[in-house]
C-alpha cells in the first residue's frame, strides 16, 4: 500500500517553496526517482500484498493465483498511463499538489473533495489496518525466532501507538537521506534474494504460467480481484509529484520520476511475485503454508524447503518490518495533512486545522490516532469480525482494510484519469493523453468492478464502505462552503512548519 505516501500540499508563501525536512539541496532526477520509490514501500509489498494478490489470503477466496504478475504487470501499464497524467499535472502545478489538486482540476471541486475525502480515509483505513499486522508481525517473529512472548500483540499495536503519536507530534522531519538509503538497501536485499530463487528453480521456471490469465482459480474474475491488490501496491508513484518544489527542474525532471518510478517497481514487483510462485513450484497449495508471508517461507534453510538460511530469514524479517513501520508513517503523515488540507478548504470543521506550536498539525493527527486506536480494539476485542478461518484476527483485519484502501486509490486513480480528459484539453500531445487516461481508466475500472463482482462478504462490505464514504464526500462538498475559489487555487500550509509542508517517511 504504497499506501505509504504523503500527499502534502503546496504552500506557496513569499518565505519560498516548502522544504522536506533535512534536505539541504534541490533535488536531481535520480533523487526523485529513488525517493519515489522509497515512499512506495516496495518491501512491505512484496512481503504481505502477494499474497494478497495470488488470493491465498483474500477474504474474497479470490486471486490471480500463480498469474499474480500478470496481474501486477497490467496494474502496471494502467497505472503508467495514470503516471503520465500526473506529470502533466506536474509541468503545471510546481508545488507539493496531490491527487486531491487533480481531480479537483479536471472534475471541479465537489468532485474533488469527495475524492480527497475517500482517498485520505483510504489511506487512513490503511495505516489503521497496518499497525496490528506490524504488531502481530514483531510478536509472532520474536515468538518463533527467540521463544519470546512476554509482549502480546495488543501490547506491541499500544507500543506502536504510543510511537506514531509522539512522532506526529514532535515531527516526521528527520534525516530523509538515511531513510532513503535503508529503503534502497531493503529493497536490494529483497530483489537479489528473488533473483537468487529464481535461478536456484532452474528448468523448473514457467513464465508461460505466470502470464496466462486462466492461471487464476476462479480465471477471468479473480485477475480482476488480483488487480484491485495490485494497484495498491503502485500506490505512492504520485509523490513525485509532490516533490515539485524540492526539485532543481520541476518542468523536466519531475514528469520524467512519475513515470520513470513506475517502471521500475513494475519491474521490481514482475521479478518478486514471480519468484514467490516459482519457489513454490507453481503450487498454490504449497503456497497457502506460508499464505500470510511466502517471502519469509523462500527465505528458510534449504532442508526446510526454502532457498536461504537463518541469517537471510532475519535479514529479510527486519527489512521488512522496517518498511512496514515506514509505510505506517506515511499513512500516517499523508491522511493527518490531507484531513488538515480539507479543513483548511472548508470541507471539514475548522477544528481540524488546527496547529501545534511546533508546526504539526495537531488535531488532523489525534483525529488519525484515535482511529488507531479504535481499529486496536476491534482487532482484540471483536475477534469474529472481518475474521477469515486459520489466520490471526490481526491479518484478517488487514486483508479487510487494504481491500478498503485498495478500491479508494483504484477509484481515485481512475477520477484522475478521466478528469485528465478536460483537466488537460489543449495539451501539445493530447493523443497522448487520450491514450494515457483511457489506459489508466480501463485498468482501474476493472479493477473497481473486480471489488463488486462476485464477491462475497465480508469483502463485499469493503467495497461498499468505500463507497458510502465516497457518497458522503459528495454530500458534505454540496452542503459546505468552500474556500476555493478556483481550481487553481491550492492547498495552502503556511501555517504548518516548512519542514511539515512536503512529503515524509520515516
Amino acid at each position: 500500500m504504497s499506501a505509504d505516501s504523503a500527499t502534502s500540499s503546496a504552500s506557496q508563501s513569499p518565505a519560498g517553496p516548502a522544504r522536506l525536512g533535512g534536505v539541504g539541496r534541490k533535488l536531481s532526477l535520480l533523487d526523485v526517482v529513488a525517493q519515489a520509490i522509497g515512499f512506495l514501500g516496495p518491501v512491505f509489498s512484496m512481503a504481505f500484498l502477494v499474497p494478497l494478490v495470488v488470493g491465498l489470503i483474500s477474504v474474497t477466496g479470490q486471486g490471480a493465483g500463480t498469474a499474480a504478475p500478470l496481474a501486477l504487470l497490467i496494474a502496471g501499464i494502467g497505472i503508467l498511463g495514470v503516471a503520465y497524467i500526473v506529470s502533466q499535472y506536474a509541468k503545471r502545478i510546481h508545488a507539493a499538489g496531490s491527487l486531491y489538486d487533480y481531480v479537483t482540476d479536471g472534475l471541479g471541486p465537489k468532485f474533488g473533495a469527495a475524492a480527497g475525502m475517500l482517498y485520505y480515509v483510504g489511506i487512513l483505513i490503511l495505516g489503521a489496518a497496518l499497525l496490528p499486522l506490524i504488531a502481530g508481525s514483531i510478536h509472532d517473529t520474536l515468538a518463533a525466532e527467540f521463544g519470546f512472548t512476554a509482549i502480546p500483540v495488543t501490547g506491541w499495536s499500544l507500543i506502536l501507538l504510543v510511537l506514531v503519536a509522539v512522532i506526529s507530534y514532535f515531527g516526521v522531519a528527520i534525516s530523509t537521506r538515511a531513510q532513503l538509503v535503508l529503503a534502497l538497501l531493503s529493497i536490494a536485499t529483497v530483489v537479489l534474494f528473488s533473483l537468487h530463487v529464481i535461478v536456484a528453480v532452474g528448468s523448473k521456471n514457467d513464465f508461460g504460467q505466470a502470464f496466462n490469465p486462466s492461471a487464476s482459480p476462479t480465471g477471468w474474475n479473480g485477475l480482476l480481484f488480483g488487480i484491485v491488490y495490485a494497484v495498491l501496491m503502485y500506490t505512492g508513484f504520485e509523490t513525485a509529484a509532490n516533490l515539485a518544489e524540492e526539485t532543481e527542474n520541476p518542468k523536466r525532471d519531475v514528469p520524467r520520476a512519475a513515470i520513470a518510478s513506475v517502471i521500475v517497481v513494475a519491474v521490481i514487483y514482475t521479478i518478486c511475485s514471480y519468484a514467490q510462485v516459482a519457489g513454490y513450484g507453481f503450487d498454490l497449495g504449497a503456497m497457502g503454508q506460508n499464505a500470510s508471508a511466502p517471502l519469509f517461507g523462500l527465505a528458510a534453510p534449504s532442508e526446510a524447503g526454502g532457498y536461504g538460511g537463518t541469517a537471510i530469514s532475519r535479514l529479510l524479517e527486519l527489512v521488512v518490518v522496517l518498511d512496514m513501520f515506514a509505510v505506517l508513517i506515511g499513512c500516517t503523515v499523508a491522511s493527518s495533512r490531507g484531513f488538515f488540507a480539507m479543513a483548511r478548504d472548508g470541507r471539514l470543521p475548522n477544528a481540524v486545522a488546527k496547529v501545534s506550536h511546533r508546526g504539526t498539525p495537531l488535531n488532523a493527527s489525534v483525529l488519525v490516532i484515535v482511529v488507531y486506536a479504535i481499529w486496536i480494539i476491534a482487532t482484540r476485542q471483536f475477534i469474529h469480525l472481518f475474521a477469515i478461518p486459520g489466520y490471526p484476527h490481526y491479518f484478517s483485519m488487514f486483508a479487510w482494510g487494504s481491500a478498503f484502501g485498495a478500491l479508494a486509490l483504484a477509484t481515485i486513480y481512475f477520477l484522475v484519469a478521466l478528469g485528465a480528459l478536460r483537466g488537460l484539453r489543449g495539451n501539445d500531445r493530447m493523443w497522448l493523453v487520450y491514450v494515457a487516461a483511457f489506459a489508466g481508466m480501463g485498468v482501474t475500472g476493472l479493477g473497481v468492478f473486480g471489488a463488486f463482482d462476485q464477491v462475497p462478504q465480508p469483502a463485499l462490505s469493503a467495497s461498499f464502505a468505500a463507497l458510502v464514504v465516497f457518497i458522503i464526500g459528495l454530500v458534505l462538498a454540496y452542503v459546505t462552503r468552500g474556500t476555493r475559489t478556483s481550481h487553481h487555487d491550492f492547498h495552502e500550509y503556511g501555517d504548518l512548519a516548512t519542514s511539515e509542508q512536503g512529503p515524509q517517511k520515516l
